[in-house]
């Protein structure tokens, strides 16, 4: 397994958070607590075992990073076969960090993937159909994983900054509300690998924004020059579920830092933009599959 750094939150913890996984040449990480949930498929890509070469190499799953699209699609492949799935059962998001939620049905099937898309500004998706992958993309942002074991349906989110501060995890509780019925105080939910406090450097603008949203926290801290600032993401969206009523024992918060681990997932800030995509998939398991 490629030696990764961890946050020092998996110190508190006797397990990490977050678990390496390997399927043949394939790493990908996974959540014991979501794993637990024997309804569901997930996990969250690195950067191995794929065929894209060069900034993409070798795992990308995005179409818009300039990459060979037969690469990509290649790629699906084979973190479909992890999955018991086909790229055929794979509905994407389009993210422009909003905080607009796609119910996904089977009329969407491989749209992103095999089939064009004909919906834009989505960054949240869920579903209450077995075998349907649900898909976004991250380089540094923050994936948000939503379980209901009660009414089995599922929610995966894409939240940024943009879509931190506008509490996007809030809107996936509300939206699964409405549509489900499902009861916050039900929802198994993680929040994905992504860039930690300790790399992410924002401006004033940006803190301030944070600093109105969450006033009673340490989300933002002082940066290292002036006029700068650390943001922290992961608590960001801890207290965002929390205050959608998602109950604490329900939260898994990562250990993994995208920056810290440029080798192993892709980052934005660490490659200056020069990068692939990798993606979270969450998916509810069909009857025979259980």
């Amino acid at each position: 397994m490629y030696p990764m750094i961890r946050s020092n939150r998996s110190k508190e913890k006797m397990e990490p958070v977050v678990k390496q996984e390997r399927y043949g040449e394939l790493e990908y990480l996974t959540f014991p607590e979501l794993s637990k949930q024997k309804f569901i498929r997930h996990l969250f890509t690195t950067r191995t075992g794929g065929v894209s070469v060069g900034d993409c190499a070798t795992l990308n799953l995005s179409f818009s990073r300039g990459d060979d699209p037969e690469a990509v699609l290649e790629n699906y492949r084979r973190i479909c076969t992890v999955l018991h799935t086909t790229p055929e059962h794979v509905v994407a998001s389009v993210q422009t960090h909003t905080t607009t939620i796609r119910r996904v049905t089977g009329n969407d099937l491989g749209k992103g993937v095999i089939r064009p898309v004909d919906y834009q500004d989505v960054d949240g998706l869920i579903t209450d159909e077995p075998g349907i992958a649900l898909a976004c993309f991250y380089a540094d942002c923050v994936p948000l994983y939503f379980a209901d074991p009660v009414n089995r349906v599922i929610g995966l989110a894409h939240s940024g900054w943009r879509g931190t501060v506008e509490r996007m995890g809030a809107h996936m509780v509300r939206r699964m509300q409405e549509e489900f019925g499902s009861k916050p105080e039900n929802l198994i939910t993680a929040i994905g690998p992504s860039i930690c406090r300790d790399c992410y450097e924002v401006s004033e603008d940006v803190a301030l924004r944070f600093r109105q949203q969450f006033p009673h926290s340490d989300v933002v801290t002082d940066g290292r020059g002036e006029g700068k600032y650390q943001l922290d993401l992961w608590l960001a969206n801890q207290l965002v579920l929390l205050d959608a009523g998602i109950t604490d024992d329900h939260i898994s918060v990562t250990d993994v830092c995208t920056c810290h681990n440029p080798g192993y997932l892709f980052s934005h800030r660490a490659s200056h933009g020069r990068r692939g995509n990798l993606a979270a998939f969450l998916m509810i398991k069909e009857d025979e599959q259980l």
